[in-house]
């Protein structure tokens, strides 16, 4: 079990980044704005092989079960009250010893499990690298999916959303999925061996509050310490980079309406400190565009990825 830690001194150099960006930004649905007439449908909870219990317990407090519901074409879980972590192996023959632990959005109150989980590890596995989809701890949000659609809708309504919070009250607020993160890292290299990882190739890739969280583990997750980082259509808000930051790759559409017009001064950031980064600006996509096939150049953020970690040998065998 990892313990839960205390981030409000951590995450200094993360409180910048957030601030510019506030609650409704940093908390957005990761679902694709070209299908926002789409409704939500209850599911039945998907079988989830070879999910894994991360062992940081049960959210405090929580009393809603989790659910499950459709929208988009695509599957989302919410009321997540126990981390898990399901692996996507490749075939040993093409295996490369590399490994990514896959961060799917939703605004901290829903998870994209399909299109930015589950679709982004089989797609990694592919390619020979090992995909570990993080199911981590959500915000609770109401049982009836009446209920719960009107609260998405407040909480993307102007003049009905509630204030912002602080920004030490928001990475408060992210103690138990940095601890979900870090949990899922040192769960994977426990069982590298058997999983066939190289315990110093492990990073994360993260979409939206996905990518939050990535940057999140990045800065404060002490011993989780990705090898590599993905920051997909997440903030961009300028931050204190650590010393030994990871390389990292971004993608965002210009006109994604959450973060298309932030700035870039975290690409900035990385460059003033001298880390490795790579930035892709799509000209269209929205947000939320995934692994769903449209007709932008946003569908190859992922073919683009692969190439960066190749670039970075991490697409070769391990020695």
């Amino acid at each position: 079990m990892i313990r839960t830690m205390s981030v409000t001194a951590a995450c200094r150099g993360l409180r910048s980044c957030i601030s510019q960006v506030g609650m409704a930004a940093a908390m957005v649905s990761a679902t694709p704005v070209f299908a926002q007439s789409d409704k939500m449908a209850p599911i039945a909870v998907p079988a989830q092989p070879g999910a894994v219990e991360l062992g940081t317990g049960k959210l405090p407090g929580a009393t809603a079960p989790e659910a499950w519901h459709s929208q988009y074409g695509s599957v989302f879980a919410r009321n997540v009250t126990v981390a898990t972590l399901t692996p996507f192996l490749p075939d040993p023959a093409k295996a490369t010893g590399t490994a990514v632990i896959v961060a799917p959005g939703g605004g901290f109150r829903t998870l994209s499990m399909q299109n930015e989980g589950w679709d982004v590890a089989r797609a990694l596995a592919a390619k020979g690298v090992a995909a570990f989809v993080l199911k981590y701890r959500l915000n609770p949000t109401p049982v009836e999916m009446p209920a719960f659609e009107r609260s998405m809708t407040a909480m993307f309504t102007p003049g009905t959303a509630p204030p912002r919070p602080k920004p030490e009250e928001m990475m408060a607020g992210l103690a138990p999925q940095i601890a979900d993160a870090r949990a899922a890292f040192a769960l994977v290299r426990k069982r590298s061996a058997e999983w066939h990882v190289d315990p110093t190739r492990i990073g994360m890739v993260g979409f939206s509050a996905g990518a939050m969280l990535t940057i999140a583990t990045t800065v404060a997750g002490v011993d989780a310490k990705p090898a590599f980082i993905g920051n997909i259509y997440g903030p961009l808000a300028a931050m204190t980079v650590p010393a030994d930051a990871p390389p990292m790759f971004v993608a965002l559409a210009a006109d994604d309406p959450f973060f298309g017009n932030g700035g870039f001064g975290l690409i900035e950031s990385w460059r003033t400190a001298k880390r490795p980064v790579e930035f892709h600006l799509f000209e269209q996509g929205g947000h939320g565009f995934g692994m769903y096939p449209k007709p932008t150049t946003s569908t190859g953020w992922f073919e683009e990825f692969t190439r960066w970690m190749a670039m970075h040998d991490l697409l070769k065998p391990a020695r």
